[in-house]
Protein backbone atom coordinates (compact mmCIF):
# COMPACT_ATOMS: atom_id res chain seq x y z
CA UNK A 1 0.00 0.00 0.00
CA UNK A 2 1.43 3.40 -1.02
CA UNK A 3 1.89 6.21 1.49
CA UNK A 4 -1.18 8.19 0.26
CA UNK A 5 -3.30 5.03 0.35
CA UNK A 6 -2.07 4.25 3.84
CA UNK A 7 -2.85 7.80 4.93
CA UNK A 8 -6.40 7.58 3.56
CA UNK A 9 -6.91 4.17 5.15
CA UNK A 10 -5.76 5.43 8.57
CA UNK A 11 -7.98 8.51 8.29
CA UNK A 12 -10.98 6.33 7.39
CA UNK A 13 -10.23 4.04 10.34
CA UNK A 14 -10.10 7.01 12.71
CA UNK A 15 -13.42 8.29 11.38
CA UNK A 16 -14.97 4.87 11.96
CA UNK A 17 -13.74 4.76 15.53
CA UNK A 18 -15.47 8.06 16.25
CA UNK A 19 -18.84 6.30 16.60
CA UNK A 20 -17.64 4.78 19.86
CA UNK A 21 -17.39 8.25 21.37
CA UNK A 22 -21.18 8.24 21.47
CA UNK A 23 -23.13 11.27 22.66
CA UNK A 24 -20.09 12.62 24.52
CA UNK A 25 -18.32 13.24 21.21
CA UNK A 26 -21.39 15.05 19.89
CA UNK A 27 -21.39 17.26 23.01
CA UNK A 28 -17.64 17.90 22.63
CA UNK A 29 -18.26 19.16 19.08
CA UNK A 30 -21.49 21.05 19.74
CA UNK A 31 -20.38 22.91 22.89
CA UNK A 32 -17.66 25.02 21.17
CA UNK A 33 -20.01 25.82 18.29
CA UNK A 34 -22.62 27.11 20.72
CA UNK A 35 -19.85 28.99 22.50
CA UNK A 36 -18.96 30.61 19.16
CA UNK A 37 -22.55 31.84 18.75
CA UNK A 38 -22.43 33.32 22.27
CA UNK A 39 -19.09 34.94 21.41
CA UNK A 40 -20.68 36.97 18.59
CA UNK A 41 -23.44 38.05 20.96
CA UNK A 42 -20.84 38.95 23.61
CA UNK A 43 -18.70 40.98 21.19
CA UNK A 44 -21.72 42.88 19.86
CA UNK A 45 -22.97 43.59 23.38
CA UNK A 46 -19.54 44.79 24.55
CA UNK A 47 -19.13 47.00 21.48
CA UNK A 48 -22.61 48.41 22.13
CA UNK A 49 -21.81 49.16 25.78
CA UNK A 50 -18.58 50.95 24.91
CA UNK A 51 -20.11 52.78 21.95
CA UNK A 52 -23.07 53.97 24.01
CA UNK A 53 -20.90 55.00 26.94
CA UNK A 54 -18.30 56.81 24.84
CA UNK A 55 -20.26 58.31 21.93
CA UNK A 56 -23.59 58.96 23.66
CA UNK A 57 -22.15 59.52 27.16
CA UNK A 58 -24.77 57.20 28.67
CA UNK A 59 -24.68 56.81 32.48
CA UNK A 60 -23.69 53.51 34.12
CA UNK A 61 -27.29 52.78 35.07
CA UNK A 62 -28.29 52.84 31.41
CA UNK A 63 -25.71 50.25 30.39
CA UNK A 64 -25.92 48.15 33.57
CA UNK A 65 -28.35 45.57 32.05
CA UNK A 66 -25.97 45.13 29.12
CA UNK A 67 -23.04 44.69 31.53
CA UNK A 68 -24.97 42.02 33.46
CA UNK A 69 -25.72 40.30 30.15
CA UNK A 70 -21.99 40.35 29.40
CA UNK A 71 -21.24 38.64 32.69
CA UNK A 72 -23.86 35.99 32.00
CA UNK A 73 -22.43 35.40 28.53
CA UNK A 74 -18.90 35.05 29.94
CA UNK A 75 -20.09 32.53 32.53
CA UNK A 76 -22.07 30.60 29.91
CA UNK A 77 -19.07 30.45 27.54
CA UNK A 78 -16.79 29.28 30.37
CA UNK A 79 -19.30 26.58 31.31
CA UNK A 80 -19.60 25.44 27.70
CA UNK A 81 -15.80 25.30 27.39
CA UNK A 82 -15.59 23.15 30.54
CA UNK A 83 -18.40 20.87 29.35
CA UNK A 84 -16.74 20.53 25.95
CA UNK A 85 -13.37 19.62 27.48
CA UNK A 86 -14.96 17.06 29.79
CA UNK A 87 -17.05 15.56 27.01
CA UNK A 88 -14.02 15.33 24.71
CA UNK A 89 -11.93 13.59 27.36
CA UNK A 90 -14.77 11.18 28.16
CA UNK A 91 -15.36 10.39 24.48
CA UNK A 92 -11.64 9.76 23.96
CA UNK A 93 -11.52 7.40 26.94
CA UNK A 94 -14.52 5.51 25.55
CA UNK A 95 -12.86 5.12 22.15
CA UNK A 96 -9.55 4.04 23.67
CA UNK A 97 -11.29 1.53 25.92
CA UNK A 98 -13.12 0.02 22.97
CA UNK A 99 -9.99 -0.18 20.83
CA UNK A 100 -7.88 -1.69 23.62
CA UNK A 101 -10.61 -4.20 24.41
CA UNK A 102 -10.92 -5.21 20.77
CA UNK A 103 -7.16 -5.53 20.27
CA UNK A 104 -6.74 -7.56 23.44
CA UNK A 105 -9.65 -9.81 22.51
CA UNK A 106 -8.10 -10.23 19.05
CA UNK A 107 -4.79 -11.23 20.63
CA UNK A 108 -6.53 -13.74 22.89
CA UNK A 109 -8.39 -15.24 19.94
CA UNK A 110 -5.13 -16.15 18.21
CA UNK A 111 -3.11 -19.21 18.99
CA UNK A 112 -0.17 -18.32 21.26
CA UNK A 113 1.87 -20.66 19.04
CA UNK A 114 1.01 -18.77 15.84
CA UNK A 115 4.04 -17.75 13.81
CA UNK A 116 2.66 -14.24 13.27
CA UNK A 117 2.21 -13.62 17.00
CA UNK A 118 3.82 -10.22 17.74
CA UNK A 119 6.57 -9.70 20.28
CA UNK A 120 5.09 -9.05 23.69
CA UNK A 121 6.95 -5.76 24.07
CA UNK A 122 5.75 -4.47 20.70
CA UNK A 123 2.19 -5.69 21.39
CA UNK A 124 2.07 -3.97 24.77
CA UNK A 125 3.46 -0.75 23.24
CA UNK A 126 0.78 -0.89 20.54
CA UNK A 127 -2.10 -1.50 22.97
CA UNK A 128 -0.91 0.96 25.63
CA UNK A 129 1.22 3.69 24.05
CA UNK A 130 -0.04 3.78 20.47
CA UNK A 131 -3.72 3.61 21.45
CA UNK A 132 -3.06 6.40 23.96
CA UNK A 133 -2.03 8.57 20.98
CA UNK A 134 -5.69 8.51 19.88
CA UNK A 135 -6.60 10.60 22.92
CA UNK A 136 -5.58 13.93 21.42
CA UNK A 137 -7.38 13.23 18.16
CA UNK A 138 -10.80 12.65 19.72
CA UNK A 139 -10.48 14.90 22.77
CA UNK A 140 -8.94 17.92 21.03
CA UNK A 141 -8.30 17.70 17.29
CA UNK A 142 -11.75 16.56 16.12
CA UNK A 143 -13.69 19.32 17.98
CA UNK A 144 -11.04 21.85 16.90
CA UNK A 145 -11.31 20.78 13.27
CA UNK A 146 -15.11 21.27 13.28
CA UNK A 147 -14.67 24.68 14.90
CA UNK A 148 -11.99 25.72 12.39
CA UNK A 149 -14.19 24.57 9.51
CA UNK A 150 -17.40 26.33 10.55
CA UNK A 151 -16.73 29.23 12.90
CA UNK A 152 -14.39 31.40 10.75
CA UNK A 153 -16.76 31.11 7.80
CA UNK A 154 -19.75 31.84 10.03
CA UNK A 155 -18.00 34.87 11.57
CA UNK A 156 -17.03 36.11 8.11
CA UNK A 157 -20.61 35.68 6.85
CA UNK A 158 -21.93 37.68 9.84
CA UNK A 159 -19.39 40.48 9.35
CA UNK A 160 -19.73 40.68 5.54
CA UNK A 161 -23.14 42.51 5.50
CA UNK A 162 -21.90 44.89 8.20
CA UNK A 163 -18.62 45.77 6.46
CA UNK A 164 -17.83 44.19 3.11
CA UNK A 165 -14.08 44.88 3.22
CA UNK A 166 -13.49 43.39 6.69
CA UNK A 167 -15.69 40.40 5.88
CA UNK A 168 -13.87 39.85 2.58
CA UNK A 169 -10.51 40.09 4.36
CA UNK A 170 -11.57 37.41 6.85
CA UNK A 171 -13.01 35.12 4.17
CA UNK A 172 -9.85 35.38 2.04
CA UNK A 173 -7.13 35.10 4.70
CA UNK A 174 -8.73 32.43 6.90
CA UNK A 175 -8.58 29.58 4.30
CA UNK A 176 -4.88 30.32 3.61
CA UNK A 177 -3.92 29.14 7.09
CA UNK A 178 -5.19 25.52 6.74
CA UNK A 179 -3.64 25.40 3.26
CA UNK A 180 -0.13 26.15 4.51
CA UNK A 181 -0.70 24.00 7.58
CA UNK A 182 -1.52 21.07 5.30
CA UNK A 183 1.75 21.58 3.45
CA UNK A 184 3.63 21.43 6.74
CA UNK A 185 1.44 18.53 7.83
CA UNK A 186 2.67 16.27 5.04
CA UNK A 187 6.14 16.41 6.51
CA UNK A 188 4.74 16.02 10.02
CA UNK A 189 2.87 12.83 9.04
CA UNK A 190 6.01 11.13 7.73
CA UNK A 191 8.05 12.23 10.74
CA UNK A 192 5.36 11.03 13.16
CA UNK A 193 5.23 7.62 11.47
CA UNK A 194 8.98 7.27 11.90
CA UNK A 195 8.70 8.33 15.55
CA UNK A 196 5.91 5.81 16.23
CA UNK A 197 7.97 3.06 14.62
CA UNK A 198 11.02 3.97 16.72
CA UNK A 199 8.89 3.86 19.89
CA UNK A 200 7.58 0.36 19.05
CA UNK A 201 11.07 -0.93 18.29
CA UNK A 202 12.45 0.48 21.53
CA UNK A 203 9.55 -0.92 23.60
CA UNK A 204 9.85 -4.38 22.05
CA UNK A 205 13.62 -4.47 22.41
CA UNK A 206 13.57 -3.25 26.00
CA UNK A 207 10.91 -5.75 27.08
CA UNK A 208 12.70 -8.67 25.42
CA UNK A 209 16.07 -7.75 26.93
CA UNK A 210 14.51 -7.29 30.33
CA UNK A 211 13.09 -10.82 30.27
CA UNK A 212 16.45 -12.22 29.16
CA UNK A 213 18.52 -10.21 31.63
CA UNK A 214 19.95 -13.25 33.38
CA UNK A 215 21.06 -14.83 30.10
CA UNK A 216 22.68 -11.58 28.96
CA UNK A 217 24.60 -11.32 32.24
CA UNK A 218 25.79 -14.93 32.05
CA UNK A 219 27.14 -14.49 28.52
CA UNK A 220 28.72 -11.09 29.14
CA UNK A 221 26.36 -9.20 26.82
CA UNK A 222 24.98 -6.75 29.37
CA UNK A 223 27.16 -3.78 28.35
CA UNK A 224 26.64 -4.36 24.61
CA UNK A 225 22.87 -4.58 25.01
CA UNK A 226 22.87 -1.49 27.24
CA UNK A 227 24.67 0.38 24.47
CA UNK A 228 22.05 -0.86 22.01
CA UNK A 229 19.21 0.37 24.22
CA UNK A 230 20.94 3.77 24.56
CA UNK A 231 21.32 3.99 20.76
CA UNK A 232 17.63 3.10 20.22
CA UNK A 233 16.63 5.69 22.84
CA UNK A 234 18.72 8.34 21.11
CA UNK A 235 17.09 7.47 17.79
CA UNK A 236 13.65 7.92 19.38
CA UNK A 237 14.78 11.26 20.83
CA UNK A 238 15.95 12.54 17.45
CA UNK A 239 12.75 11.49 15.71
CA UNK A 240 10.62 13.05 18.44
CA UNK A 241 12.50 16.35 18.08
CA UNK A 242 11.94 16.18 14.32
CA UNK A 243 8.19 15.96 14.93
CA UNK A 244 8.34 18.90 17.34
CA UNK A 245 10.26 21.05 14.84
CA UNK A 246 7.55 20.55 12.23
CA UNK A 247 4.82 21.19 14.83
CA UNK A 248 6.44 24.51 15.77
CA UNK A 249 6.74 25.40 12.08
CA UNK A 250 3.01 24.90 11.49
CA UNK A 251 2.22 27.07 14.53
CA UNK A 252 4.54 29.80 13.24
CA UNK A 253 2.78 29.75 9.86
CA UNK A 254 -0.61 30.18 11.52
CA UNK A 255 0.55 33.00 13.78
CA UNK A 256 2.04 34.84 10.81
CA UNK A 257 -1.14 34.82 8.75
CA UNK A 258 -3.36 35.46 11.80
CA UNK A 259 -1.24 38.46 12.75
CA UNK A 260 -1.50 39.78 9.19
CA UNK A 261 -5.29 39.42 9.24
CA UNK A 262 -5.76 41.12 12.62
CA UNK A 263 -3.30 43.89 11.70
CA UNK A 264 -5.10 44.43 8.39
CA UNK A 265 -8.49 44.89 10.11
CA UNK A 266 -6.98 47.20 12.74
CA UNK A 267 -5.28 49.26 10.05
CA UNK A 268 -8.49 49.49 8.02
CA UNK A 269 -10.58 50.60 11.03
CA UNK A 270 -7.98 53.11 12.14
CA UNK A 271 -7.52 54.68 8.71
CA UNK A 272 -11.31 54.85 8.25
CA UNK A 273 -11.80 56.64 11.59
CA UNK A 274 -9.25 59.33 10.69
CA UNK A 275 -10.86 59.74 7.23
CA UNK A 276 -7.68 58.63 5.46
CA UNK A 277 -9.52 55.74 3.83
CA UNK A 278 -13.12 55.89 2.70
CA UNK A 279 -14.41 52.66 1.17
CA UNK A 280 -17.81 52.64 2.87
CA UNK A 281 -21.04 54.19 1.69
CA UNK A 282 -21.97 55.06 5.30
CA UNK A 283 -19.76 56.30 8.14
CA UNK A 284 -18.10 53.69 10.34
CA UNK A 285 -19.58 53.97 13.80
CA UNK A 286 -17.55 53.43 16.95
CA UNK A 287 -19.77 50.50 17.90
CA UNK A 288 -19.21 48.74 14.56
CA UNK A 289 -15.48 49.51 14.58
CA UNK A 290 -15.10 48.03 18.06
CA UNK A 291 -17.11 44.98 17.01
CA UNK A 292 -14.77 44.43 14.05
CA UNK A 293 -11.70 44.80 16.28
CA UNK A 294 -13.13 42.43 18.88
CA UNK A 295 -14.02 39.82 16.28
CA UNK A 296 -10.73 40.02 14.33
CA UNK A 297 -8.68 37.78 16.66
CA UNK A 298 -11.68 35.54 17.35
CA UNK A 299 -11.98 34.70 13.64
CA UNK A 300 -8.50 33.19 13.78
CA UNK A 301 -8.76 31.61 17.26
CA UNK A 302 -10.40 28.37 15.98
CA UNK A 303 -7.56 28.10 13.49
CA UNK A 304 -5.00 28.68 16.25
CA UNK A 305 -6.64 25.92 18.25
CA UNK A 306 -6.51 23.64 15.22
CA UNK A 307 -2.81 24.37 14.76
CA UNK A 308 -2.14 23.63 18.44
CA UNK A 309 -3.70 20.18 18.04
CA UNK A 310 -2.80 19.51 14.42
CA UNK A 311 0.04 17.20 15.45
CA UNK A 312 -2.55 15.09 17.35
CA UNK A 313 -4.01 14.09 13.98
CA UNK A 314 -0.63 13.06 12.63
CA UNK A 315 0.15 11.17 15.83
CA UNK A 316 -3.19 9.34 15.74
CA UNK A 317 -2.82 8.31 12.10
CA UNK A 318 0.72 7.11 12.71
CA UNK A 319 -0.50 5.21 15.78
CA UNK A 320 -3.21 3.45 13.76
CA UNK A 321 -0.60 2.45 11.19
CA UNK A 322 1.75 1.11 13.86
CA UNK A 323 -1.02 -0.78 15.67
CA UNK A 324 -2.06 -2.48 12.44
CA UNK A 325 1.58 -3.22 11.57
CA UNK A 326 2.07 -4.98 14.92
CA UNK A 327 -1.34 -6.55 15.57
CA UNK A 328 -3.09 -6.65 12.21
CA UNK A 329 -6.15 -4.75 11.04
CA UNK A 330 -8.43 -3.34 13.70
CA UNK A 331 -11.59 -5.42 14.13
CA UNK A 332 -14.66 -4.10 12.32
CA UNK A 333 -16.56 -4.22 15.59
CA UNK A 334 -14.80 -3.22 18.76
CA UNK A 335 -16.56 -4.77 21.76
CA UNK A 336 -15.75 -3.50 25.19
CA UNK A 337 -13.79 -6.19 26.95
CA UNK A 338 -15.37 -7.00 30.30
CA UNK A 339 -15.05 -9.83 32.75
CA UNK A 340 -17.83 -12.08 31.58
CA UNK A 341 -18.87 -15.07 33.67
CA UNK A 342 -17.26 -18.31 32.61
CA UNK A 343 -19.80 -20.46 30.74
CA UNK A 344 -20.91 -23.40 32.82
CA UNK A 345 -19.96 -26.90 31.77
CA UNK A 346 -22.68 -29.22 30.51
CA UNK A 347 -21.03 -32.47 31.57
CA UNK A 348 -18.14 -34.50 30.20
CA UNK A 349 -16.95 -33.66 26.71
CA UNK A 350 -15.44 -36.31 24.48
CA UNK A 351 -13.61 -35.80 21.21
CA UNK A 352 -12.66 -37.61 18.01
CA UNK A 353 -9.57 -37.26 15.85
CA UNK A 354 -9.84 -38.31 12.18
CA UNK A 355 -6.94 -38.14 9.73
CA UNK A 356 -5.11 -35.73 12.06
CA UNK A 357 -1.69 -34.54 10.95
CA UNK A 358 0.39 -32.25 13.15
CA UNK A 359 3.65 -30.52 12.27
CA UNK A 360 6.21 -28.49 14.13
CA UNK A 361 5.68 -24.69 13.88
CA UNK A 362 8.32 -24.43 11.13
CA UNK A 363 6.66 -27.36 9.26
CA UNK A 364 10.06 -29.06 9.12
CA UNK A 365 8.90 -32.23 10.88
CA UNK A 366 5.69 -34.22 11.06
CA UNK A 367 4.67 -34.95 14.65
CA UNK A 368 1.62 -37.08 13.94
CA UNK A 369 0.50 -38.37 10.56
CA UNK A 370 -3.06 -39.40 9.62
CA UNK A 371 -3.93 -40.18 13.24
CA UNK A 372 -7.33 -41.25 14.51
CA UNK A 373 -8.53 -41.46 18.10
CA UNK A 374 -11.88 -41.50 19.90
CA UNK A 375 -12.17 -40.49 23.55
CA UNK A 376 -15.57 -41.05 25.12
CA UNK A 377 -17.07 -38.50 27.50
CA UNK A 378 -15.85 -39.09 31.05
CA UNK A 379 -12.82 -41.21 30.06
CA UNK A 380 -9.44 -40.63 31.69
CA UNK A 381 -6.62 -41.16 29.19
CA UNK A 382 -2.82 -40.97 29.44
CA UNK A 383 -0.68 -39.95 26.45
CA UNK A 384 2.80 -41.45 26.77
CA UNK A 385 6.04 -40.90 24.91
CA UNK A 386 9.55 -39.46 25.31
CA UNK A 387 10.27 -35.73 25.39
CA UNK A 388 9.84 -33.95 22.07
CA UNK A 389 7.70 -36.68 20.54
CA UNK A 390 4.59 -34.47 20.25
CA UNK A 391 2.47 -34.97 23.38
CA UNK A 392 2.19 -31.23 24.07
CA UNK A 393 1.47 -30.53 20.41
CA UNK A 394 -1.44 -32.98 20.45
CA UNK A 395 -3.00 -31.41 23.55
CA UNK A 396 -2.60 -27.91 22.12
CA UNK A 397 -4.28 -28.98 18.88
CA UNK A 398 -7.28 -30.34 20.81
CA UNK A 399 -7.41 -27.05 22.76
CA UNK A 400 -7.34 -25.14 19.43
CA UNK A 401 -3.99 -23.61 20.20
CA UNK A 402 -2.23 -25.08 17.14
CA UNK A 403 -3.09 -25.40 13.49
CA UNK A 404 -3.67 -28.91 12.19
CA UNK A 405 -4.64 -30.93 9.16
CA UNK A 406 -7.54 -33.33 9.40
CA UNK A 407 -10.60 -33.26 11.61
CA UNK A 408 -11.07 -32.74 15.34
CA UNK A 409 -14.65 -33.12 16.53
CA UNK A 410 -15.30 -31.88 20.05
CA UNK A 411 -18.57 -33.17 21.43
CA UNK A 412 -21.05 -32.85 18.57
CA UNK A 413 -19.26 -30.09 16.66
CA UNK A 414 -16.09 -29.62 14.67
CA UNK A 415 -13.43 -27.85 16.70
CA UNK A 416 -13.47 -24.79 14.45
CA UNK A 417 -17.24 -24.34 14.92
CA UNK A 418 -16.96 -23.66 18.64
CA UNK A 419 -17.25 -19.98 19.63
CA UNK A 420 -14.15 -18.93 21.53
CA UNK A 421 -15.95 -18.07 24.77
CA UNK A 422 -17.90 -21.34 24.83
CA UNK A 423 -14.79 -23.38 23.99
CA UNK A 424 -12.81 -21.83 26.83
CA UNK A 425 -15.70 -22.54 29.19
CA UNK A 426 -15.84 -26.24 28.23
CA UNK A 427 -12.12 -26.97 27.71
CA UNK A 428 -9.28 -26.11 30.07
CA UNK A 429 -5.59 -26.86 29.70
CA UNK A 430 -2.49 -26.76 31.88
CA UNK A 431 0.80 -26.60 29.99
CA UNK A 432 4.27 -27.64 31.09
CA UNK A 433 5.36 -24.08 31.80
CA UNK A 434 2.41 -22.29 33.38
CA UNK A 435 2.64 -18.54 33.69
CA UNK A 436 2.74 -17.09 37.20
CA UNK A 437 2.27 -13.33 37.31
CA UNK A 438 3.55 -10.77 39.77
CA UNK A 439 0.93 -10.67 42.52
CA UNK A 440 -0.35 -12.77 45.39
CA UNK A 441 -0.85 -16.52 45.23
CA UNK A 442 -4.57 -16.00 45.66
CA UNK A 443 -4.65 -13.53 42.78
CA UNK A 444 -2.80 -15.97 40.53
CA UNK A 445 -5.21 -18.77 41.36
CA UNK A 446 -8.24 -16.52 40.86
CA UNK A 447 -7.21 -15.77 37.26
CA UNK A 448 -9.27 -18.81 36.29
CA UNK A 449 -12.41 -17.22 37.73
CA UNK A 450 -12.09 -13.50 38.56
CA UNK A 451 -15.24 -13.51 40.68
CA UNK A 452 -14.18 -16.43 42.87
CA UNK A 453 -14.69 -15.99 46.60
CA UNK A 454 -11.90 -16.36 49.13
CA UNK A 455 -13.43 -19.70 50.17
CA UNK A 456 -13.43 -21.01 46.59
CA UNK A 457 -9.79 -20.00 46.20
CA UNK A 458 -8.91 -21.67 49.48
CA UNK A 459 -10.60 -24.94 48.48
CA UNK A 460 -8.84 -24.92 45.10
CA UNK A 461 -5.50 -24.33 46.84
CA UNK A 462 -6.14 -27.25 49.21
CA UNK A 463 -7.05 -29.59 46.34
CA UNK A 464 -3.85 -28.69 44.47
CA UNK A 465 -1.74 -29.03 47.67
CA UNK A 466 -0.84 -25.33 47.52
CA UNK A 467 -2.21 -24.58 50.98
CA UNK A 468 0.45 -26.76 52.60
CA UNK A 469 3.41 -24.60 51.59
CA UNK A 470 1.41 -21.36 51.49
CA UNK A 471 0.30 -21.69 55.11
CA UNK A 472 3.92 -21.98 56.19
CA UNK A 473 4.49 -18.42 54.97
CA UNK A 474 3.57 -15.35 57.10
CA UNK A 475 0.98 -14.05 54.60
CA UNK A 476 -0.34 -17.43 53.46
CA UNK A 477 -2.16 -17.23 50.14
CA UNK A 478 -1.68 -13.45 50.19
CA UNK A 479 2.09 -13.89 49.81
CA UNK A 480 3.35 -11.77 46.94
CA UNK A 481 5.16 -13.54 44.11
CA UNK A 482 7.63 -12.15 41.61
CA UNK A 483 7.16 -12.05 37.86
CA UNK A 484 7.38 -15.53 36.34
CA UNK A 485 6.90 -17.21 39.73
CA UNK A 486 10.05 -15.78 41.30
CA UNK A 487 10.26 -17.28 44.78
CA UNK A 488 8.60 -20.60 43.85
CA UNK A 489 10.03 -23.96 42.90
CA UNK A 490 8.92 -25.62 39.66
CA UNK A 491 6.57 -27.96 41.51
CA UNK A 492 5.00 -25.13 43.52
CA UNK A 493 4.37 -23.05 40.40
CA UNK A 494 2.81 -26.11 38.74
CA UNK A 495 0.47 -26.66 41.67
CA UNK A 496 -0.64 -23.00 41.67
CA UNK A 497 -1.54 -23.44 38.01
CA UNK A 498 -3.32 -26.70 38.84
CA UNK A 499 -5.38 -24.86 41.45
CA UNK A 500 -6.70 -22.68 38.64
CA UNK A 501 -8.12 -25.81 36.99
CA UNK A 502 -10.17 -26.50 40.13
CA UNK A 503 -11.86 -23.10 39.81
CA UNK A 504 -13.15 -24.04 36.36
CA UNK A 505 -16.14 -26.23 35.54
CA UNK A 506 -14.78 -27.68 32.30
CA UNK A 507 -16.01 -30.83 30.61
CA UNK A 508 -12.59 -31.60 29.08
CA UNK A 509 -9.36 -31.23 31.09
CA UNK A 510 -6.01 -31.34 29.28
CA UNK A 511 -2.93 -31.59 31.49
CA UNK A 512 0.67 -31.60 30.28
CA UNK A 513 3.06 -33.17 32.80
CA UNK A 514 1.13 -31.88 35.85
CA UNK A 515 3.29 -33.88 38.31
CA UNK A 516 6.68 -33.57 36.61
CA UNK A 517 8.35 -31.72 39.50
CA UNK A 518 6.85 -33.73 42.36
CA UNK A 519 8.22 -36.63 44.35
CA UNK A 520 6.43 -39.99 44.13
CA UNK A 521 4.44 -39.58 47.37
CA UNK A 522 3.22 -36.07 46.61
CA UNK A 523 2.50 -37.10 43.02
CA UNK A 524 0.04 -39.75 44.22
CA UNK A 525 -1.65 -37.37 46.64
CA UNK A 526 -2.06 -34.77 43.87
CA UNK A 527 -3.48 -37.47 41.58
CA UNK A 528 -5.94 -38.55 44.27
CA UNK A 529 -7.45 -35.07 44.37
CA UNK A 530 -7.29 -34.74 40.58
CA UNK A 531 -9.13 -38.03 40.00
CA UNK A 532 -11.73 -37.07 42.56
CA UNK A 533 -12.34 -33.72 40.82
CA UNK A 534 -12.34 -35.31 37.34
CA UNK A 535 -15.21 -37.71 38.03
CA UNK A 536 -17.82 -37.07 35.37
CA UNK A 537 -15.31 -35.12 33.26
CA UNK A 538 -12.99 -36.14 30.44
CA UNK A 539 -9.33 -36.06 31.52
CA UNK A 540 -6.31 -36.28 29.20
CA UNK A 541 -2.82 -36.28 30.76
CA UNK A 542 0.41 -36.16 28.74
CA UNK A 543 3.09 -37.69 30.93
CA UNK A 544 6.39 -39.53 31.14
CA UNK A 545 5.34 -41.18 34.37
CA UNK A 546 4.01 -44.73 34.20
CA UNK A 547 2.78 -44.23 37.76
CA UNK A 548 0.49 -41.46 36.48
CA UNK A 549 -0.60 -43.55 33.48
CA UNK A 550 -1.49 -46.42 35.82
CA UNK A 551 -4.20 -44.25 37.39
CA UNK A 552 -5.95 -43.64 34.04
CA UNK A 553 -8.61 -45.69 32.25
CA UNK A 554 -6.63 -45.99 29.01
CA UNK A 555 -3.17 -45.17 27.71
CA UNK A 556 -1.92 -44.27 24.24
CA UNK A 557 1.69 -43.90 23.15
CA UNK A 558 3.08 -41.62 20.43
CA UNK A 559 5.66 -43.52 18.40
CA UNK A 560 6.81 -43.12 14.80
CA UNK A 561 4.32 -40.35 13.92
CA UNK A 562 1.47 -42.59 15.10
CA UNK A 563 -0.73 -42.79 18.17
CA UNK A 564 -0.86 -46.37 19.38
CA UNK A 565 -2.91 -47.99 22.17
CA UNK A 566 -0.71 -49.36 24.93
CA UNK A 567 -1.48 -51.58 27.91
CA UNK A 568 -1.92 -49.77 31.18
CA UNK A 569 1.13 -50.13 33.44
CA UNK A 570 0.58 -51.61 36.89
CA UNK A 571 0.41 -49.34 39.90
CA UNK A 572 3.65 -50.92 41.16
CA UNK A 573 5.59 -49.73 38.14
CA UNK A 574 7.14 -46.37 39.04
CA UNK A 575 9.50 -46.10 36.05
CA UNK A 576 9.36 -43.40 33.38
CA UNK A 577 7.89 -43.95 29.93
Amino acid sequence: MTAPDTDRHNAKTLSGLGRHGGNWLIVAIAAPLLGGALLVWQAWTLAGVLGTAIEAGAPVAAVLPAIMLLLCLLIARAALAAVGDYAGATAAEAVKGRVRGALFAQLLSRSPRAAEQPQSGAASAAIVDQVEALNGFFAHYLPAMIQATLLPLAFGAIILPLDWLAGLLFLVTAPLIPLFMALAGWGAQAATRRQARALSLLSGRFADRLRGLLTLKLFGRAEAETAGIVAASDELRRRTLSVLRIAFLSSAILEFFAALGVAGVALYVGLTFIDFLQLRSTPLTLELGLFLLLMAPEVYNPLRLLAAHYHDRAAAKAAIGEVEAQLGALPQTTPLLVDAPTPASSGALGFTLAGLTLRTPDSARVVLADTSLAVAPGEHVAILGPSGIGKSTLLEAVARLRTHEGTIVLGDRALGDWPEAELRGRVTMLGQKPRVFAGSMAHNIALARPGASAGDIRRAAERAHVAGFADALPDGLDTMLGEGGLGLSGGQAQRIALARIYLRDAGLILLDEPTAHLDAELEQRVLDKLKQYARGRTLIIATHSLAVAARMDKAWRIAGEALLPTPLPTRKDRSVA
